[in-house]
């Protein structure tokens, strides 16, 4: 894989874990104990936002590209291990996105 082709794979992950957080964040609202997904919540939006902002960076080959990616594995992985202790399906589906979008900024971060 080359360099190009690992940074497109690292925008793909990241907008795919930005829509699974965003997609996350509002099914826990309708969870019947909202107060238990309350980090969760706070998580999803965090990491959202981390995603985007990293594939702003690299596809604008930002020279801050490899400091943004390494923040945003950091955050993809706090929230996907607070979404892997959820049992619904969201929660699960948001927490392999994050592992993903994680595994793929150390990568490009490198």
């Amino acid at each position: 894989m080359t360099d190009q082709d690992a940074m497109n794979a690292c925008i793909a992950a990241c907008y795919r874990c930005a829509a699974a957080c965003d997609h996350c964040s509002v099914a826990c609202l309708d969870e019947d104990n909202v107060k238990q997904m309350a980090r969760c919540i706070r998580l999803d939006m965090d990491c959202a936002a981390a995603c985007r902002q990293t594939a702003a960076a690299l596809a604008r080959q930002s020279e801050c590209a490899a400091t943004i990616a390494k923040a945003c594995a950091d955050i993809c992985d706090t929230c996907g291990d607070e979404c892997s202790k959820h049992e619904p399906d969201h929660c699960q589906d948001c927490a392999r996105a994050c592992k993903e979008c994680a595994e793929l900024c150390r990568e490009v971060a490198a």
